[in-house]
């Protein structure tokens, strides 16, 4: 990013940069959603339905965005949601994304299917989360657990939104696959005598076929036996879920739809948030992922009852135009974004901001 003329100045000037310097697989892997796309779209869209009534003569001369998320502090409202194979981007891949999120004082959520180590990315520091799957052999991912437990990871974000894999037309047109010399390294590093069929060129295949379609809410109250770690539950769009999430001893729910990538046609996630923080009752925090473009953006999902949001593929642009600079880059927008809607609509703090800010 030499040239001043090119510099992004928000989160979607990062996309076209990216798609400039990516094999066009890698593009469509990272961008691409489910059968028409339709999700991926709406989960943008569905902010500009949402206007803001700000309120005027505050004394914004000093605004406090930082938010406390399961008893980590945060220094913005936005986290870095778990995004598989980042060495896709950048060869430094979810190394580079941990050093930025330490860098910017929040937390990054570690994917399952990374491909870095899941403790060589706690070696770079700083708060993590680690997303769980959890597969048809409940041993690997519960040695998954333990690696992420000693590691020093803070929390479990169990994905529930993937009984069986969504179609993306892009990736079938693509034949897209892991080049060489990048792998899941998570699972690379596991005790083959324990496990014989994670190896090798039949890694990908084993693993494909490890989602399992017979979870169901038990499988909370297994990983809840397995581990002392917080629990947060991502991909739940109802307050039926919600509620039976917190029933079962979740420490929070993530509103995801897993980024349009699994169920096209399914809700946008910033008008399920509301339904969701309604049905909890305060019981759990709640966080939102999908569409998040702008500050606006980070500020309507707070005012309807988000205690946080994750961005996912803003920061992988970041990170293939600029590797960890490009990360750092996008979360410093995004953070003065924040910082200046904070002002502008009147709210000197995140307490300040409830559903009368919204437009009805």
């Amino acid at each position: 990013m030499t040239d001043p003329a090119r510099a992004p100045l928000n989160l979607s000037d990062f996309e076209p940069l990216a798609r400039a310097q990516l094999p066009a697989a890698t593009y469509d892997y990272y961008a691409g959603g489910a059968d028409d796309e339709r999700t991926v779209r709406a989960n943008v869209d569905a902010y500009s339905d949402l206007f803001l009534r700000p309120r005027v003569l505050v004394d914004v001369s000093r605004v406090d965005t930082s938010v406390e998320i399961l008893g980590e502090r945060v220094s913005f409202p936005v986290l870095l949601a778990p995004t598989a194979f980042q060495r896709l981007a950048n060869l430094e891949g979810e190394r580079a994304t941990a050093r930025a999120a330490k860098e910017a004082g929040t937390i990054f959520v570690a994917s399952s299917l990374s491909t870095v180590a899941l403790e060589g990315i706690a070696n770079e520091g700083g708060p993590l989360w680690f997303q769980l799957y959890l597969f048809r052999d409940r041993a690997l991912a519960a040695e998954l657990v333990e690696r992420a437990e000693a590691a020093g990871y803070g929390a479990i974000c169990l994905t529930v939104t993937v009984p069986v894999q969504g179609h993306r037309e892009r990736d079938a047109r693509n034949r897209f696959q892991l080049p060489p010399g990048i792998e899941m390294a998570n699972f690379t590093g596991l005790d083959h005598s324990r496990f014989p069929e994670v190896s090798g060129s039949g890694l990908g295949a084993y693993i494909g076929k490890q989602f399992d379609p017979s979870l169901d809410w038990s499988a909370l109250e297994w990983l809840r036996a397995r581990t002392k770690l917080p629990i947060l539950v991502k991909g739940i769009v109802t307050p039926e879920d919600a509620r039976l999430a917190a029933d079962q001893g979740a420490a929070g729910i993530i509103v995801s739809n897993h980024g349009g990538r699994q169920l096209d046609t399914a809700e946008p996630t910033i008008r399920a948030l509301p339904r969701v923080v309604d049905g909890v009752e305060g019981r759990v925090p709640v966080l939102v992922d999908g569409g998040i473009r702008r500050g606006t953006d980070v500020v309507k999902a707070l005012a309807l009852g988000a205690r946080a949001v994750l961005i996912g593929r803003p920061y992988l642009w970041g990170l293939a135009v600029d590797g960890e600079k490009g990360v750092e880059r996008v979360l410093t927008l995004l953070r003065r974004e924040v910082e200046r809607t904070f002002q502008l609509v009147g709210a000197a703090s995140v307490a300040a901001l409830g559903r009368d800010l919204l437009a009805p």
